[in-house]
């Protein structure tokens, strides 16, 4: 380099130690200033080209138009090219002229300007790609600047010695090169306005990041707006921006999947070719040539996706680490500075200078590095919900029964999430070592080969994955590692540089070591959620070639030729041989008993069942209503709607035909009303109708409707056919498969088929049947021997001169109504519900005590409720700070004793850190005798003393925060569970399935695992930080004037950012939930999306959910960037004035005391983040105690037992009910649903009840249960009144059938006897009796056999029968039946009523009657109408009074 200078007028060495080190007044040579320092900047931006311009060639966001902020700094980089070649001409016009100027003065200007051409052709390339702020360029023009300031400074101290400018031309070119970088960089800093077509031009609130300068995103500044904002009030959902484009569910799940299915056809390739090979020859076979099958890999789909994002953070990553190491080698010098008396003082601020530039070039990188990894973990995140979300809609039925709803939506919530809390961990699979690899390097230059001794040690703790092991294991690799090498060799003298330098680089050790055992957990974990997952991707999918839906025989709607069908290939055909051809327009009825493969075949119409033989052709659009209904949870509106336009007449003409307009004028918002989780605030027959007026809406050209008449009154089903089904109804011409129980409508179908045992066993006309005289006719002779054609049409012009219209808005409902069917009971359960969301109002932490809650005030929320028709309203978010009693109630859980030694434990141990740390200190600066140190003994037994006083403190304060921490969960969880096993029926009704669950899964996880570590890492680090402070203040007294305005800094930051980002995780917390309730609901209806071709909206329902989740994730994780710039940046001036005041009293302190000030504040960066970040994660993660305490603190029944007042032994035993001036409301200000209600059933007595819809049928039985409480009266079974005995006393001896039946996923044996109280012989007695036993014992598995989820695996008919055959094993003296025998054909319903008349002869039985002809011989019927007593006696004499019941057996044929 001196070639460069050494000649012509320059004439300088490149490098001068005297002249740069050795003196008072440092200065660079002229050669090495004009070389190159010049030449640094040019470096940089030519290295940094290549990566650039790739990056600007996918970087396409438009472009931005020609500003005069882009002119200027154009003019601005044109402007330094022509000074950069006015020096190179001047120089050539020296050579011309013989002044022979040095090489450099020809190289230099010609590569500046070279450059300075680039930057300019740089910033109309960045304009043209959309790029409004270039960090590539702003570090250019900074780098020009620094380096620029050396020059400015030497030219000037030259004419000052001097007294004359030696070269004027190039002093002036300089002076405005100087001038036009330092502009250069101050309008860099400008960003460019928003290329055309940004997101910034059409959305209402884009996310500014996407905008933002380069120095904004790099101190995430662009996030102070929304910090200021939480301050001012607490955050709402419309506060939050919107997601940028590539965060969005649609795009990163589109990648994961072309991913995926990438994976898939690699894997599926080889495969097919094997099966093309031909037979393998013995020497490939012996050679084991054959070819392995191969699964596809998830892992790699998903490292596919996210490579780019993988590598950026690798980058961060990797220059953290090596700046991490610089530090110490910096107190290294440091130390020796102040050892040193003849140092120049301008050394000690340079050192101090730079462990401030370092520092903060650390924590710039590292929170890069943060931002990059977590927005990349919560893009995973988003990616994986949305696969499984779209394989979950296309899984087979078979892949359904072996999968729980449950364990989907786990995939969904715990595996999903394993992954993106793994992520951050991942770059320590390659850093770890590295980190240790180097600090074991650095720490061999100091103190040779003992270090081994330290490294010994740390290996055998490794596996030691413990809070004491973390927090102890550094110390005792120090003190291990320290004493070996004090004992090794009496000539190894501890200094303070060898021992603090050592402390430094054990503390940088600390961190990969403390996170290795949680990395491999977390990886064990995440291994098995990789496997779940992969199992489940990688299950058989629905064959959407099963069944043909384009060429079709002409004339023929549908068609199934030889075709055999099955739920599993590993179960036997349900269906087999089945030939039907369904002519276009036709209506066909399916009839047959139960389980004969009714609701099979449609399922085989839609490709719902696996083919195993045959061709299924269904030509044309589907509209399918199933068995049970299957209700979404949105108005009722857009349940019938189904995501297509509304038509206003197609619209009020289904509501009309599907007899649902009175329905409207009760519910409280009209078609508006929100209809809760399966449909809770509709009846059964409101479901079915609703689900029906669905497909009328559609229009579809076929419609297989499966048993819709089952669920309502004899009259609405006659309606429904008559205006909808039937040949006169609004579906006639259209291909219509109607499944159905009801004989009277068989006459006016085109075509019956008769199934039997998975069979085909009659088809024909109804008229061809009967003359066929097959088992069909025999069974219509016998169920129906006046229903012949005559009888049929007599009946259909006697009941169309009857006023039908009045009839319907009469009793437009079922007769069998839910409690949720009458007004008072829904307006109860808007205000149960309103209720459980009151503690979400502003202000408040706890819930409202509902029992003292003034009437006036939810006599209004009734009415709001009327208004708007809202059932379930969004989940409120708790605002503001967290209340002091809820850290209270977590405190009392734990044991207030056990809280106070816990703080006592931290503050001894932090104690014996320090004390540990001064006793190093004073030891290092011990004068070495003869090179030696006396007293070493003394001094290692000291630091050992207290290095273990420190970890059996550590150990204790961990054990009692442990031990605390499992009591304080068992405690909230046995209180929430109490409560809730305990609550109320409505609140179930008013309370999504999912906010419960929430409380369950994510709130107890987060107060099991989450809550007690991060109370003790805040512990740690707030004794952290004080300690550092105490040193610091100790060592130099004078740290104590800049520590007022860095706390005040620090509380600032503190404040704005625990307020933002405690509302923030509140906001993710509410938006998680329906997520996961839509994935259930949606599996649940995968049938009913399928058939109606709805599986694309639905995906993009689901993305939007998740979307809504991750536009308060995203600004959680930005807020934490925001904060931890910040905060270190308070911790990085703390090294600096640390160090500086260092500088300054070099004269009065020791070696040792500044390497202890300066190596604790080396520390304190970490401490005063994380202490901030725990103490905001403490706010957000204690809202789980909150929400805890919210439903473990709500209304509860009656005791179960009440210890006074126990029933006799046998009680019931005559099984008499009495009501005795009984009424009863739903709550204070409604009106009585049942007014003064006195009746008298004897023991024995089989009473019918039955009654207009709100007549008080339900409310009736919900009384006997004492699911409603008395406003007066008494209910009195066996003279014993039972409102005076437990809950639990009362409902265990008596028994109800639902309606809707009951089972648990499980086997039949624990669904019939759940406590184990029968014998075999019991329990097979019973389905004998229940008309089960043939198709139990038909199973392998016998009383094991597997029920699934719900009973799926069992047809609606047989899941009745099970609950029928409980009930026949309990046999009560009291057996409600709630329409038991809805979905049953008529012959078994038949021998069904025969077992109950037999089985319970003796038992009392109320039956809420349905189908009036099974109550016709019950000794009473009890008629209510508006919640009193209309009639009440024999059927016979009922109906020879001409009263109400008169009129509905009229109705219904029986009169």
């Amino acid at each position: 380099m001196d070639s460069l200078c050494s000649s012509g007028e320059l004439a300088s060495k490149f490098w001068d130690s005297n002249l740069s080190v050795y003196t008072d007044t440092p200065d660079l040579t002229p050669c090495f200033q004009n070389s190159l320092l010049a030449w640094v900047p040019c470096i940089y931006l030519w290295a940094a080209l290549p990566c650039y311009l790739l990056y600007l060639q996918h970087h396409r966001c438009g472009y931005i138009i020609l500003s005069h902020l882009s002119r200027l700094k154009t003019a601005l980089g044109v402007l330094l090219w022509c000074v950069s070649w006015a020096d190179l001409f001047y120089s050539f016009h020296g050579l011309i002229h013989g002044s022979a100027p040095a090489p450099v003065f020809f190289i230099t200007p010609l590569v500046v300007g070279i450059t300075m051409l680039l930057a300019t052709l740089l910033i109309q390339y960045e304009r043209l790609r959309g790029v409004q702020s270039s960090g590539v360029l702003i570090v250019f023009w900074f780098l020009c600047v620094v380096c620029a300031i050396i020059p400015f400074r030497s030219k000037i101290l030259s004419v000052m010695a001097e007294g004359r400018i030696s070269d004027p031309f190039r002093f002036t070119t300089f002076y405005l090169y100087f001038a036009l970088v330092l502009c250069a960089l101050i309008l860099s800093c400008f960003r460019e306005k928003p290329p055309f077509f940004s997101p910034e031009n059409v959305d209402p609130n884009p996310c500014p990041e996407t905008s933002a300068g380069f120095l904004s995103r790099l101190s995430f500044w662009w996030f102070t707006k929304l910090a200021i904002l939480g301050y001012r009030h607490p955050l709402e959902e419309q506060d939050l921006w919107s997601l940028n484009e590539e965060d969005r569910s649609h795009k990163v799940v589109q990648r994961l999947l072309e991913a995926w299915q990438g994976q898939q056809k690699h894997t599926a390739g080889p495969q097919a070719g094997a099966f093309e090979q031909k037979t393998p020859g013995e020497d490939e076979v012996l050679l084991g040539g054959q070819p392995k099958s191969r699964k596809p890999s998830f892992l790699w789909a998903l490292v596919r996706t996210f490579t780019s994002s993988l590598v950026i953070s690798i980058c961060f990553k990797l220059i953290q680490d090596l700046l991490a190491f610089v530090n110490p080698q910096l107190l290294s010098m440091l130390i020796r500075f102040i050892s040193n008396p003849t140092a120049p003082t301008w050394w000690g601020f340079l050192l101090a200078g730079m462990m401030f530039i370092c520092s903060l070039m650390q924590t710039l990188i590292l929170h890069q590095y943060f931002h990059c990894i977590f927005v990349t973990a919560l893009r995973l995140r988003t990616a994986i919900i949305g696969v499984i979300y779209r394989k979950a809609l296309v899984i087979t039925n078979a892949v359904k029964r072996e999968s729980t709803v449950g364990e989907m939506v786990n995939l969904m919530s715990v595996d999903a999430q394993r992954f993106m809390d793994v992520s951050p961990f991942l770059n320590l699979l390659w850093s770890a070592p590295l980190q240790v690899i180097l600090a074991i390097y650095f720490l061999w230059q100091l103190l040779g080969p003992s270090v081994l001794a330290g490294v010994a040690v740390l290996v055998l703790l490794i596996p030691l994955n413990s809070a004491v092991a973390m927090k102890m294991r550094t110390f005792q690799v120090t003190l291990i590692t320290l004493g070996v090498y004090v004992a090794v060799d009496q000539n190894n003298v501890l200094d303070a540089e060898k021992a603090f330098v050592s402390v430094s680089l054990f503390d940088i050790l600390k961190f990969p070591l403390n996170m290795l055992p949680q990395l491999i957990s977390n990886l064990t974990q995440t291994s098995v959620s990789l496997k779940r997952i992969q199992h489940f991707l990688s299950q058989d999918e629905l064959d959407p070639q099963c069944v043909e839906r384009k060429t079709i025989s002409p004339g023929y709607a549908i068609t199934i030729h030889s075709g055999t069908f099955t739920w599993a290939q590993d179960l036997p055909p349900t269906l087999h041989s089945i030939d039907i051809q369904i002519l276009k327009g036709a209506l066909v009825a399916v009839v047959g008993p139960v389980g004969c493969g009714k609701s099979s075949l449609v399922s085989a119409l839609l490709g719902e069942m696996e083919k195993l033989e045959g061709t299924v052709s269904v030509k044309g659009s589907v509209a399918y209503v199933p068995q049970q209904a299957w209700i979404q949870n949105c108005t009722l509106q857009e349940n019938v709607l189904f995501g297509q336009a509304l038509n206003p007449k197609r619209y009020q003409q289904a509501l009309e035909t599907c007899a649902l307009l009175a329905d409207l004028d009760m519910l409280p918002g009209g078609d508006q009303t929100e209809i809760g989780e399966k449909g809770i605030n509709l009846s059964g027959g409101q479901r079915q109708r609703v689900s029906l007026a669905r497909a009328v809406y559609s229009d579809a050209d076929i419609f297989l409707l499966d048993d819709p008449l089952s669920a309502v009154d004899s009259h609405v089903a006659k309606h429904i056919f008559d205006k909808v089904i039937g040949p006169d109804g609004i579906l006639a011409g259209k291909t219509r498969v109607l499944v159905t129980h009801g004989i009277s409508f068989l006459p006016q179908t085109d075509f019956i088929i008769v199934l039997a045992d998975g069979q085909v066993s009659e088809m024909g006309h109804y008229s061809a049947l009967l003359q066929h005289d097959g088992s069909f006719a025999n069974f219509l002779r016998n169920y129906a021997p006046d229903e012949d054609e005559e009888y049929l049409e007599d009946r259909k012009i006697a009941l169309e001169d009857a006023d039908e219209e009045v009839l319907l808005i009469e009793d437009t409902l079922s007769t069998h109504t839910e409690p949720t069917d009458e007004p008072a009971m829904y307006e109860v359960r808007k205000f149960m519900r309103q209720l459980s969301s009151m503690s979400s109002e502003e202000g408040q932490s706890r819930p409202v005590p509902k029992r003292h809650v003034n009437p006036s005030e939810t006599d209004a929320q009734v009415i709001k409720t009327k208004e708007t028709g809202t059932l379930i309203e969004e989940e409120k978010a708790q605002t503001g700070t967290v209340k002091l009693s809820v850290f209270g109630d977590y405190a009392k859980s734990v044991g207030l004793y056990t809280t106070v030694a816990i703080c006592l434990l931290y503050a001894g141990q932090s104690a014996a850190a320090i004390g540990a740390n001064v006793w190093l200190s004073a030891w290092a600066n011990e004068a070495a005798v003869n090179g030696r140190q006396n007293n070493t003994t003394l001094r290692l037994g000291v630091y050992a003393a207290l290095g273990i006083l420190q970890g059996l403190l550590v150990m204790l304060s961990a054990f009692t925060m442990a031990v605390g921490g499992v009591q304080a969960a068992r405690l909230l969880h046995s209180a929430l569970l109490h409560n809730k096993i305990r609550s109320p029926q409505s609140f179930f009704d008013t309370t999504p399935l999912g906010r419960i669950l929430n409380r369950f899964s994510k709130d107890i996880h987060t107060i099991d695992e989450v809550l007690a570590p991060t109370i003790l890492m805040l512990f740690n680090s707030f004794f952290n930080s004080i300690s550092t402070l105490v040193v610091i203040v100790v060592s130099t007294p004078l740290f104590l004037v800049v520590v007022l305005p860095l706390a005040v800094f620090y509380g600032f930051v503190q404040r704005f950012y625990v307020a933002t980002s405690r509302q923030l995780k509140r906001l993710e917390s509410i938006s998680r939930s329906p997520i996961y309730s839509h994935f259930s609901e949606t599996v649940s209806g995968t049938s009913v999306i399928r058939a109606y071709d709805r599986i694309q909206d639905f995906k993009v329902l689901s993305d939007t959910k998740v979307d809504i989740n991750q536009k308060s994730c995203y600004p959680y994780i930005a807020s934490n960037r925001w904060l931890g710039v910040r905060v270190e940046f308070v911790g990085n001036c703390v090294v600096l004035f640390a160090a500086l005041f260092a500088v300054i009293g070099r004269s009065t302190l020791s070696p040792g005391l500044v390497g202890l000030s300066v190596s604790y504040a080396l520390q304190v960066t970490l401490a005063l983040n994380w202490m901030i970040r725990m103490m905001s994660d403490l706010e957000s993660n204690i809202v789980a105690v909150e929400r805890v305490k919210e439903y473990s603190k709500t209304v509860t029944e009656a005791p179960w037992v009440v210890e006074s007042k126990c029933p006799p032994e046998g009680w019931p035993m005559r099984g008499e009910v009495e009501f005795r001036n009984y009424s009863v409301r739903y709550r204070p200000g409604l009106e009585l649903v049942l007014k003064n209600l006195t009746l008298h059933v004897h023991g024995g007595e089989k009473v019918g009840i039955v009654g207009r819809t709100g007549a008080g049928k339900s409310s009736m039985t919900l009384c006997l249960f004492r699911i409603l409480e008395a406003a007066e009266g008494e209910i009195l079974i066996d003279g014993l009144n039972v409102a005076n005995i437990g809950l639990h006393d009362l409902r265990s001896q008596l028994t109800i059938i639902p309606q809707d039946p009951i089972l648990f996923s499980g086997t039949l044996r624990m669904n019939l006897d759940p406590f184990g109280r029968y014998s075999e012989e019991d329990i097979w007695r019973a389905l004998e009796l229940s008309h089960l036993h043939t198709f139990v014992s038909n199973q392998a598995a016998g009383l094991d056999f597997q029920c699934s989820e719900g009973g799926e695996n069992l047809s609606v008919g047989q899941r009745q029968l099970v609950c029928l055959a409980r009930a026949l094993l309990r046999k009560s003296r009291v057996l409600v039946l709630d329409e038991a025998t809805a979905a049953i054909d008529l012959e078994t319903d038949d021998l069904i009523q025969g077992t109950i008349r037999t089985q319970f002869e003796a038992c009392t039985v109320l039956t809420i009657a349905h189908r009036l002809n099974t109550i016709m011989d019950y000794t009473r019927v009890l008629v209510l109408d508006k919640g009193a007593i209309a009639e009440f006696d024999s059927p016979n004499n009922l109906i020879a009074a001409k009263g109400i019941f008169y009129g509905m057996a009229k109705d219904a044929g029986l009169a």
